[in-house]
């Protein structure tokens, strides 16, 4: 005998998905455009336009042209020299004074402050709440010659050991490059200290516990865990205060003097001053141009890439 067997019912086809729709998937672009079309028309055709300048000959009188007179970075590079050394020292200067001024802070506000926490933060900022101009025109004051500085160092005697360095002038501080050290490593230092705090702060407890249940020193926690959990805010803090500091001029112009002039101050001077457009552009693009090999290499022989 056979059996038969009916054959199954044949299984309802499964509900298709719709697709999505094509103006969901160009949301993000559209949210993204505003911030593209600002940095074309604000950021990229400036860049643009001081290209062309610094390949141009003439002068504002019969006007200028674009002969790509690329000589004119050799110009630059060969008769300013000494300007763009010293912005590199004086930044470099003023970074690592930040440096060692802002993580202890920092530390102190991640671990150490408690309730003061949100005051201390307060202050740290305070100093952008007025202008950059007011800052820098109160250590003018506060260098002066008859200043409590001048004095304190006087009676020191360090004013003479200053001197035998060269970075001040017999018992004048003022005009000097302490003086611009001085106004730049105060103007960048909350750029110093915020990063340093965001990292710290990051830092999990336990690791310390853990370090301390292992019977390591308080030093020994902070070599082998604190600072290398640190380096993003290192990294980013110092990158924050050097670019700028590197590019700035009205330290040198309110606190310097002739003999202290950073490549900020010659790029102002050939734009407003002398009108030799095409000179300023060439030393804007070579300053960039610097600045960009100095960090590309201080990042990869820092060995960290996590910035904050």
């Amino acid at each position: 005998m056979t059996t038969l067997t009916e054959a199954p019912p044949p299984l309802a086809p499964a509900p298709q998905k719709k697709p999505p729709r094509r103006r969901g998937r160009l949301t993000p672009y559209w949210l993204l455009l505003p911030g593209i079309l600002w940095l074309l028309l604000f950021f990229a055709l400036p860049m643009v336009y001081q290209a062309s300048t610094s390949v141009q000959t003439g002068s504002l009188e019969e006007g200028y042209k674009v002969t790509w007179h690329f000589a004119t970075y050799w110009d630059a590079v060969s008769e300013y020299w000494p300007q763009f050394l010293r912005s590199v020292l004086y930044a470099g200067t003023a970074t690592v004074l930040c440096l060692l001024l802002g993580y202890p802070l920092a530390y102190l506000i991640a671990f150490r402050a408690g309730r003061w926490r949100n005051l201390i933060l307060i202050l740290v900022i305070a100093p952008f709440f007025t202008s950059f101009l007011i800052r820098t025109l109160a250590w003018k004051t506060i260098l002066a010659d008859g200043g409590p500085v001048v004095g304190a160092l006087n009676s020191l005697h360090l004013l003479d050991v200053t001197s035998w360095l060269g970075i001040t002038a017999g018992d004048r501080v003022l005009a000097t490059p302490l003086a611009v050290v001085c106004g730049l490593t105060y103007n960048f230092l909350p750029f110093m200290i915020l990063p340093l705090y965001t990292s710290l702060e990051r830092i999990d407890g336990r690791l310390h516990e853990a370090a301390n249940d292992l019977y390591a020193k308080p030093f020994t926690t902070f070599r082998k865990v604190t600072f290398p959990l640190s380096m993003p805010g290192v990294v980013s803090g110092t990158l924050l205060t050097f670019i700028p500091a590197s590019g700035d001029y009205v330290n040198a112009d309110l606190l310097g003097s002739t003999d202290t002039r950073m490549v900020g101050n010659v790029i102002q001077g050939q734009f407003l001053r002398v009108l030799d457009y095409p000179t300023a552009a060439a030393l804007s693009f070579i300053l960039m141009a610097a600045i960009l090999v100095i960090v590309t290499l201080y990042i990869r022989k820092s060995g960290t890439e996590d910035l904050v």
